[in-house]
């Protein structure tokens, strides 16, 4: 479940007192694992895969609350709330709401005597320097040119001519300290709730998308790492072909990396990237890893996925290398999709355990059957469980969807009548052999596919769902905790 999701009053889930409070829950009920998407900044369609920057965090998540208790914020200040509804985000209506009170404590902050507060930002904007420069400085020039991507800003600016950069950072100084601010705050408040989960016996598990967002500082500032013209477009851009998703492939758009360009740097970027995350998240999951192997490269114009080719990528000498800087990682391989042998070999040489989605087992287009790897009968040791993920429909929803072979076969292979379908899942990947065994929320509760995270392919909409406080009752909190108790997933990790 990610913060987005969880419960309060502000449109949105956030990571102050609700959170810590669903760290209480995990504990209480003997979870030891949380998983969440990618933390970073989202921008168009609000997908926490498509971020401003791969080290920034989402401002959206910043507790107001905690805002008050740093006396940044008054209680008054959050009285005229907008009329948020229960169990969804409405972004539309949140993002100007919130923007304006994180304004208002910056701008309270600005004038703070609280000396101890400033000399910790201070502290905090020096340590992270790297990168946060050039994201408070991208921030900026999109307000200014109202929002658009950076291609399009002037020749200067967009190719980052010093002199430019340097009257940019003099003519918006407020609104990159404002930026600045924001994610000081973030960073505060994230540090404060994985200290929290830590004492509580909880690991997060955090997510690092393969690929970037072509509109994000990461390429503005580091455009020698991508394939992108001389007006920094991409020439050929991310996706996956035609397949269970989609019968035209998804083309996300990301440009793709200039692999040659990263192996003569010693990925410098990536082992940054990479240590950024492990500062927030205990586990790491790498979606997409099969790019690593190879991945599909389209058109930069293209208008689907359909027709692009696979290029090689140096999987092994990526991981090597990462694997000598920063030792044994704990990662988890997202190897879904078109697994050819070269990707399993790459996972099973650096030790890294796969996906296995429960769901998948049953489904003809996976080629359901006895023998399919996705069956709880078939896992080794060494894999991480899910009954499905954010891109999936939910147990529930699958079961009201699919046909009647897929539905029969769940039936037989568990020995149940669908009365419980999400809990039958559950309890076969929890009763596994599989390390780790994981749930979307939504399955816990049982909710079928008005409560979808995410449609692969639908470009607005997704990402909205939220749990009602109510949600969280004795039942299933005796229901979840049992259920560790008997399986022995209280102890793990």
């Amino acid at each position: 479940m990610h913060p987005t999701s969880l419960p309060g009053p502000f449109g949105i889930g956030d990571i102050g007192l609700g959170a810590h409070a669903w760290v209480d829950f995990l504990a209480e009920t003997g979870c030891r694992l949380w998983q969440v998407l990618p933390l970073g900044p989202t921008g168009y369609g609000d997908s926490p895969y498509q971020c401003f920057s791969s080290f920034a965090g989402n401002p959206y998540l910043i507790s107001l609350d905690g805002l008050v208790d740093d006396g940044l914020l008054l209680q008054s200040d959050l009285a005229d709330l907008p009329d948020f509804q229960p169990g969804k985000v409405d972004y539309g209506l949140l993002i100007p709401w919130k923007l304006g009170l994180l304004d208002l404590a910056f701008q309270r902050f600005t004038h703070t005597k609280r000396r101890r507060l400033r000399q910790e930002f201070n502290t905090w904007r020096q340590d992270q320097h790297g990168w946060l420069e050039d994201f408070a400085l991208f921030m900026a020039l999109k307000e200014a040119h109202q929002g658009a991507s950076w291609t399009s800003w002037k020749a200067p600016l967009r190719d980052r001519q010093p002199e430019a950069l340097a009257d940019a950072r003099s003519q918006h100084a407020e609104a990159v300290n404002r930026h600045a601010f924001r994610q000081f705050i973030f960073s505060r408040q994230w540090d404060a709730l994985h200290k929290y989960a830590r004492k509580r016996h909880i690991q997060i598990i955090g997510d690092i998308p393969i690929f970037v967002a072509h509109d994000s500082a990461d390429v503005w500032a580091h455009p020698e790492l991508f394939f992108l013209d001389a007006k920094g477009r991409p020439t050929v851009v991310a996706g996956v072909p035609p397949d269970y998703y989609s019968a035209t492939g998804q083309l996300w758009g990301n440009p793709l990396y200039r692999w040659d360009v990263h192996q003569a740097s010693g990925y410098a970027w990536w082992l940054e990237r990479i240590r950024a995350v492990l500062r927030q998240v205990d586990i790491v999951r790498i979606d997409h890893f099969r790019g690593f192997c190879a991945y599909w490269e389209v058109r930069g114009r293209a208008r689907t996925a359909r027709y692009g080719r696979w290029v090689s990528a140096p999987g092994v000498d990526f991981f090597r290398t990462i694997q000598s800087s920063l030792g044994e990682l704990p990662i988890i391989a997202e190897d879904l999709g078109v697994i050819t042998p070269d990707v399993d070999e790459l996972r099973e040489t650096f030790n890294l355990p796969g996906m296995k989605v429960l769901l998948f087992g049953f489904g003809v287009d996976f080629g359901g059957g006895p023998d399919g790897p996705f069956l709880p009968h078939n896992y080794p040791v060494h894999c991480v469980a899910y009954t499905g993920t954010h891109d999936n429909d939910t147990v529930r929803g699958w079961y009201e969807r699919v046909g009647e072979q897929e539905a029969d076969f769940y039936r037989r292979y568990l020995a149940r009548d669908g009365h419980d379908v999400s809990w039958d899942l559950i309890r076969a990947i929890w009763s596994s052999v599989a390390v780790f065994a994981l749930a979307p929320m939504q399955d816990l509760l049982s909710l079928g596919n008005q409560a979808r995270m995410n449609y692969p392919g639908n470009p607005s909409g997704n990402w909205t769902w939220r749990l009602r406080e109510e949600a969280l009752d004795v039942m299933l909190r005796r229901r979840l905790r049992e259920m560790n108790f008997l399986y022995y997933r209280q102890n793990s990790p």
